[in-house]
């Protein structure tokens, strides 16, 4: 397969699966399990897996001295990312949180072009545009509510967290398997979580029984085994700026869960931010090869879409 078209699937599938946090963390909620636990028991259950299958598969474990000083402070990065993320949902809408977190993809092209001088293309920069129109709209934030400042800051903590930890993945010299390194991040984040447990007081709670335990293997499964396995794929073949961009499918995958599995409505807005989105997956997956009429034409269509949002509210 085209390497191209492989990260691209890669990349899509990634945020796909992340985008199904939802269906095992609310769960765990409603039985009262606190953020550090489910994510504690996320991580674990995602590292128990994953030496599993490294084990059936004779796939080596070995790393140096060397690629540990930089797979565990990746985990650290990754917990950190998951931490701040979701105790924002204390002080910030979901919707709004999630909007706010999607600046994650500027954050890589802006450290990329600064850092790393990489060239932004037209394409990147408009489906940057469109992606981040596209989840404003998937946002439910309620207007007249206060928005507290700590809650942004959190919030911005995780996307700086997530951008550095996708652009080290890629600019790093590791030379391992995707499934190593993600084994490897998976530990840095369970010695994480249980740190801050320990440090903050909030102890970790016991999972009982199958009501709890089926939720918490699907969060290691799904968002954390097939999505960082994948996005490490996804980022080797074809970088830091496309794979991030893509990740404007997780929120998608959030919001479709919200409408189809826990009944929440189904709105304009919803369905122009759903379109926006695609049409910027698509413009990145197409890339180099668009020529400036095709980006105009999705400037054009973005305006229009939006104006009609406007007139609709």
């Amino acid at each position: 397969m085209n390497p191209k078209v492989k990260g691209s699937i890669c990349g899509i599938v990634a945020a796909v699966c992340y985008g199904t946090n939802p269906l095992g963390a609310l769960p765990l909620y409603a039985q009262g399990i606190g953020p550090q636990s489910v994510l504690f028991y996320r991580f674990a259950v995602a590292a128990l897996i994953m030496a599993l299958i490294m084990a059936a598969r004779r796939h080596s474990m070995a790393a140096t001295a060397r690629q540990l000083c930089l797979l565990l402070p990746l985990g650290v990065l990754f917990a950190v990312s998951s931490l701040t993320l979701f105790f924002s949902f204390h002080y910030l809408d979901a919707g709004v949180a999630s909007t706010i977190l999607f600046v994650y993809p500027v954050m890589v092209a802006v450290i990329m072009t600064v850092f790393f001088k990489e060239r932004l293309t037209a394409a990147t920069v408009v489906s940057i545009g469109l992606a981040l129109c596209g989840i404003v709209l998937l946002s439910n934030g309620d207007g007249g509510k206060a928005v507290s400042a700590f809650g942004i800051v959190l919030v911005l903590v995780s996307s700086l967290s997530y951008a550095v930890y996708i652009v080290v993945v890629n600019r790093s010299s590791l030379r391992m398997s995707s499934f190593a390194l993600t084994f490897y991040v998976l530990l840095g984040a369970v010695a994480t979580v249980a740190a801050y447990a320990a440090i903050s007081g909030n102890s970790l709670q016991w999972l009982h029984g199958a009501g709890q335990w089926a939720p918490a293997l699907m969060l290691a499964v799904l968002p954390t085994i097939m999505s960082l396995v994948l996005m490490t794929v996804s980022v080797r073949l074809i970088g830091s700026t496309p794979t991030a961009i893509m990740g404007a499918l997780e929120p998608l995958t959030a919001v479709v869960i919200g409408i189809g599995v826990f009944g929440e409505p189904f709105t304009v807005r919803l369905a122009v931010g759903i379109v926006l989105i695609l049409v910027a997956v698509m413009l990145i997956i197409a890339g180099k090869s668009l020529s400036t009429r095709p980006l105009k034409a999705a400037i054009g269509f973005a305006g229009h879409m939006l104006h009609k949002v406007w007139l609709w509210k």
